[in-house]
């Protein structure tokens, strides 16, 4: 699904070059459960943000189920984001103003989805916040508001999610029932998952572990504390086709 080849990150400060990535070259296959890890500022959000068709590469190739990522315009780009990835971000990135069900109609109005209404409702209930659609983000726990978070990425129904530190801001317990939902999207789906994380109790739960230190990949080894996912969340998943 996905392939990185030699992929490098540059910012430039003046006449200074300060590499994020450094000749990054990684595979991650269809159904995979991935953790990539490190301190911070070793490059691990900004490899996220190139997978995830939110930056781009400086120099490299980039292809995502045989499509040349690092050719494409922004407009693909875009296309590719709202069909195909789903995102989960540590801070929720949820709109203040609007209830769960309105969060998670939000990637849908872009794509120009009828149904909404019943589509966001079946997402919320399948990450068990069926009974919470109709309230806003100050009337919700940290941990229901990840789930709003979760219901809005697998809407659309992506084969890709993509999570930065998905469990940074909440406790153990909770991070804990997050980390389920994901195992069994997984498992039971066939759903493609990377994780962005500091955490190695985090990172344990998954099949595979990458490592970043200052800008590469250091290590890139199986994961065999990994666990099988529990049968917790059941969310139907429709194949996504090719950006038009």
């Amino acid at each position: 699904m996905i392939e990185l080849k030699d992929i490098n990150k540059i910012y430039r400060a003046g006449d200074i070059a300060i590499y994020a990535l450094r000749s990054v070259s990684l595979e991650i296959r269809d159904g995979e459960f991935v953790a990539i890890i490190g301190p911070s500022g070793s490059g691990k959000s900004t490899l996220m943000n190139i997978v995830g068709c939110l930056d781009v590469a400086s120099s490299g190739k980039y292809s995502l189920d045989g499509l040349i990522v690092s050719s494409l315009s922004d407009g693909a780009l875009a296309r590719i984001r709202n069909r195909r990835i789903g995102f989960v971000f540590q801070s929720f990135n949820l709109l203040p103003r609007l209830t769960a069900l309105e969060q998670v109609e939000v990637p849908m109005v872009y794509r120009g989805v009828r149904n909404r209404k019943r589509l966001a409702k079946q997402a919320l209930a399948e990450v068990g916040l069926g009974s919470r659609i109709h309230h806003r983000p100050t009337q919700l726990s940290g941990g229901e508001q990840q789930r709003v978070a979760i219901a809005r990425a697998i809407v659309g129904r992506p084969s890709l999610i993509l999570a930065d530190e998905p469990t940074g801001a909440l406790d153990t317990a909770t991070s804990a029932e997050i980390i389920g939902i994901f195992e069994t999207l997984n498992h039971d789906l066939g759903i493609t998952v990377a994780f962005v994380t500091h955490d190695m109790e985090v990172a344990h739960h998954t099949h595979r572990i990458v490592k970043l230190r200052d800008g590469q990949v250091v290590s890139d080894t199986p994961n065999t504390r990994g666990s099988a996912a529990p049968a917790a969340v059941a969310v139907p998943v429709t194949p996504a086709g090719p950006p038009s």
